[in-house]
């Protein structure tokens, strides 16, 4: 497309709110913008006192027509040191957006603006965009299934006055499978936290937008996508599934890895990968437990093994991690034992090529919505052992609706047990219930691939998005 001097090309920005897993699929759906539709993208970013160096390495590979911003750091000196993450990621948008203000007058007199990408939380900045005469749009990176819930929580915010894990009925959206409240997300099991009091307010914005990209595609959640096309006499966003944007095999230079190396000597679809992502850790009584069940399974396994956090039986959001080296906290003799059988690896691991592999059987996953897309895209059938933010309820759309994943249950001590773990992982790779998983799973990555093509939905979906923005006349 040629662009005169006077039609200058459609520019749009992004604003992520902190936190990796907000900015990767924010950056697949800015590098598709690009590519598919000759957009050009400024990304602005607030940010709240740590370090961006990861965020930077992610950006700097981008290419030249996706330009970034880093905002100043949001103060956060009132702030108690245990303030939930939601509440800190909230606050550094909401707190960012003088600084957002100045960096938009600079791109609204320098390009032809036409459009505003958010995140989940980053609702308060659409009232920026409105004075600079940009329509706002969210980018929702997780399900339509929670998508749903964000537009029903005003009106369960007003019809109930007690906590939401009291009401004896699970949840029951329009096209979607029945929640419990314990599965909701973090910031709605506590009211009286002021996490939900921000979450709600950033919900009751969500009409306000000009439409809604969801990382999710139409045959994964038909119910749940067509109940909100429908729903409310109109009164919601166009909804636009343009998923699953996920990070490509391609992105990573990691052929060599130890990983990579020790799949290439195991069975088809033999191995077990356990990882719970970036921010996940243990308690070290969890660890043991995990340690132990893999290695009473008999299975084939690669772990991805992190410093245990003590805090609680479970994990927190994004937690510090211990300097201590997390081989430390193994059971004695483990890696001697399942020498040959497992590999265990510190801290991280190329995970979107381990998905890819040929020898990967199934995935034993926290449930980030990112890491359950890469399974769905490579057809890896799941273990589902969700830990913070909206991961639990990702789980039940996984066992209960999808059918493709197995979901551990605690014990009395508040731990899954390794008695447990084993046969959830001999279930899922060597079992007739895995087998069924993973026939399901397979269907999902077909669905997938069509979703994307050059005529599927999630293409058209972004298409139709795309010419609503280069149509805009400021």
């Amino acid at each position: 497309m040629l662009y005169t001097q006077q039609r200058e090309p459609p520019h749009v920005a992004i604003v992520p709110t902190p936190g990796m897993g907000h900015l990767i699929p924010l950056v697949e759906l800015a590098k598709r913008l690009v590519v598919q539709h000759d957009l050009f993208i400024t990304f602005i970013l607030p940010t709240d006192g740590s370090s961006t160096k990861p965020q930077e390495a992610v950006l700097e590979a981008l290419p030249d027509s996706i330009s970034y911003i880093f905002l100043p750091p949001a103060n956060f000196d009132d702030l108690p040191e245990d303030v939930s993450i939601e509440t800190r990621i909230s606050l550094s948008l909401s707190r960012s957006l003088p600084a957002l203000r100045d960096s938009f007058k600079n791109l609204s007199g320098s390009t032809r603006l036409v459009a505003l990408v958010v995140d989940l939380f980053g609702t308060d900045a659409f009232d920026v965009a409105k004075e600079f005469g940009v329509p706002s749009y969210i980018f929702f990176p997780t399900t339509a299934m929670c998508l749903s819930f964000v537009f029903y929580l005003p009106e369960l915010d007003e019809s109930c006055s007690c906590e939401f894990r009291d009401l004896p009925q699970p949840f029951k959206l329009p096209g979607c499978v029945p929640v419990h409240a314990n599965d909701l997300m973090d910031p709605l099991q506590n009211r009286k936290d002021e996490a939900y009091r921000l979450v709600l307010h950033i919900s009751k914005k969500y009409p306000l937008a000009s439409g809604i990209m969801v990382n999710s595609f139409f045959d994964l959640e038909p119910g749940a996508f067509k109940a909100m096309g429908e729903g409310k006499e109109g009164k919601l966003p166009p909804i636009y599934p343009v998923g699953p944007l996920v990070k490509s095999s391609s992105d990573h230079g990691t052929d060599g890895s130890e990983s990579l190396i020790w799949l290439d000597k195991q069975p088809k679809e033999s191995v077990l990968f356990v990882s719970f992502g970036s921010g996940g850790t243990l308690s070290h009584d969890q660890l043991n437990e995990l340690a132990l069940g893999l290695e009473v399974s008999g299975q084939r396994f690669l772990w991805v093994v992190r410093s245990p956090n003590e805090k609680s039986a479970n994990a927190t959001y994004f937690s510090a991690q211990s300097i201590k080296d997390p081989w430390d906290f193994l059971p004695k003799g483990f890696l001697e034992r399942t020498k040959g059988v497992g590999l265990v690896v510190s801290s991280w691991a190329p995970q979107v090529q381990i998905l890819k592999h040929a020898s990967t059987g199934g995935f034993l996953t926290h449930c980030g919505w990112n890491s359950s897309l890469e399974s769905i895209v490579y057809g890896v059938p799941l273990i589902a052992w969700p830990l913070y933010a909206e991961q639990r309820t990702n789980s039940v759309l996984l066992a209960d609706d999808l059918k493709v994943a197995l979901r551990v249950k605690y014990n009395d001590n508040g731990l899954v047990g390794h008695k447990d773990i084993a046969n959830y992982a001999r279930s899922l790779i060597e079992g007739d219930e895995g087998k069924l998983l993973r026939s399901k799973m397979k269907e999902l990555k077909d669905a997938a691939e069509v979703a994307l093509s050059q005529e599927g939905s999630s293409t058209k979906s972004l298409a139709e998005v795309a010419e609503i923005w280069k149509s805009h006349q400021k």
